[in-house]
């Protein structure tokens, strides 16, 4: 009877060793005995797939063709940069374009991939060799109207109007391209494979062929992406996996701005940005964004502040306005324009609670000057100082900005890289700066010889250091 007892028991262990999921979630791999409408590991709807529940095969060993050698033997010279003719997208790139990468450049509809990406290949056929343009989503009449339009012609700039996967690698075959632009991948699709294009099993295989004919060939391939409503890469998650390197292209719709992001990349840094224009003649590179983001007043005005922010690596000088008016609304309003809802609505609580600066009987309006959206923690004591501004009727000095994050209890926190903002402050004029306590004389920051640096340990001497804590009329109190 014990003997029989271990057999099933040990025929019991190897049926469930051997037993498989049968269902898998496309985005993130998460798997389940039976469908679900929904992932249970990423929530997201629709991408849960069958699989086999077949035994897992065991795979034989071959001979490789090439051995493996010591890192120190590997040329670094095969994988030698090459620059894409524009500047700002080869500082986000880590330098240029490296031989084999895949590229996966996403945006909203109308920012200006399209452009953009038409340009990179029109300078790169002038300047390194044959370029292949794949559009699925347009004609090559389309396309090419777009390039008298933006003066992005070259011989060597060949067009395909294709959207099957196979004939698009027949394509690369038979140009012998240097450098391949797929727009856009969710466009392309297989007949091989069930499903539309843009879907998650099309999206993946068509991503994955052209990774591969990328490294076999040493050709650098960009895709243009979609963006879903959140703004993340549409299609399955492992695409983001698949590239070497992601790209993020976004700007206000209603400004000609442009910011090129690195979320991730395998040959750089991933947080650095490019900053461009977009115009009836096509895009440009704009070298020295810190003036777009600043505006110049005939006199002092009350109610802006200047700060440093910093987005990525990149420091611009940005600025930030405020407006009061006297409401007899029991709720005031609160509208703001690049500037983060709850931060604005934090930094008017601790200005109320802390520095006893009266807010809660106003309409507050908040917005950063030339469509920049903050997201820095580092923006916070301009915020708090603009509105302080705003409310006491007093302007800030001259050539002054503000630096730092500010806690609930109304201490002024350490922001990251203090000396590269004060480096490209002073580059642009700005002789006084008020920053956190640790950057002053003493400490290790080096410090512009003609900037004065004021240490702020809390918001409440901030305020008093900019003479923004008593206003010169109460008239705001008493409209009230």
């Amino acid at each position: 009877m014990s003997e029989g007892f271990v057999s099933l028991g040990h025929m019991t262990k190897t049926a469930v060793k051997t037993q498989k999921a049968a269902y898998r979630c496309a985005e993130c791999g998460w798997t389940s005995i039976r469908w679900v409408g929904r992932c249970g590991e990423c929530q997201q709807w629709g991408t849960i797939e069958e699989t086999s529940s077949a035994r897992v095969p065991q795979v034989a060993s071959v001979i490789p063709l090439a051995r493996a050698i010591p890192i120190t033997e590997v040329d670094p010279a095969a994988t030698q940069r090459t620059s894409t003719g524009i500047g700002e997208l080869d500082r986000v790139l880590g330098g240029g374009l490296v031989p084999g990468s895949v590229v996966l450049l996403a945006g909203e509809p109308g920012v200006g991939k399209s452009t953009l990406l038409l340009e990179v290949a029109a300078r790169w056929a002038q300047t390194t060799g044959t370029t292949l343009y794949i559009t699925g989503e347009e004609s090559a009449g389309q396309v090419r109207m777009r390039a008298i339009r933006t003066s992005a012609n070259s011989p060597d700039l060949y067009l395909a109007a294709e959207t099957d996967l196979s004939v698009a690698i027949g394509h690369i075959e038979q140009v012998e391209p240097s450098l391949v632009v797929v727009d856009s991948v969710q466009t392309i699709g297989s007949p091989t494979l069930d499903g539309s294009p843009g879907g998650v099993a099309q999206v993946k295989e068509v991503a994955s062929a052209l990774i591969r004919v990328a490294k076999q060939q040493g050709i650098p391939v960009i895709l243009v992406g979609h963006v879903t409503k959140d703004g993340s890469v549409a299609g399955p998650r492992t695409l983001e996996h698949l590239v070497d390197v992601v790209l993020s292209f976004d700007g206000d719709r209603h400004s000609g701005f442009r910011m090129v992001r690195a979320t991730k990349n395998r040959f750089g840094p991933a947080d650095e940005i490019g900053c461009f224009e977009l115009s009836d003649q096509g895009i440009e590179e704009v070298l020295d964004p810190s003036g777009v983001f600043t505006s110049t007043h005939a006199e002092a005005v009350s109610g802006t502040a200047v700060t440093v922010a910093l987005e990525g690596r990149r420091p611009l000088l940005t600025e930030v306005q405020a407006l009061v008016a006297p409401t007899s609304l029991a709720t005031p309003r609160r509208v703001c324009n690049g500037v983060d809802f709850p931060r604005l609505a934090m930094v008017l609580a601790v200005l109320q609670r802390r520095a006893q600066v009266r807010c809660h009987t106003l309409d507050v309006y908040a917005s950063t000057v030339g469509g920049a959206k903050i997201s820095d923690p580092g923006a916070d004591l301009a915020l708090a100082c603009a509105l302080a501004s705003a409310i006491t009727d007093r302007p800030l000095p001259d050539h002054t900005i503000v630096i730092g994050e500010i806690g609930l209890a109304g201490e002024v926190r350490r922001v990251a890289a203090v000396e590269r903002r004060l480096v490209e402050a002073s580059r642009l004029g700005v002789t006084t700066a008020v920053v956190p306590p640790g950057y002053g004389a003493g400490s290790s920051t080096r410090v512009p010889s003609h900037m004065q640096v004021i240490e702020a340990p809390t918001l409440t001497y901030a305020l008093t250091v900019l003479d923004l804590k008593n206003s010169r009329s109460r008239s705001h109190e008493s409209d009230a």
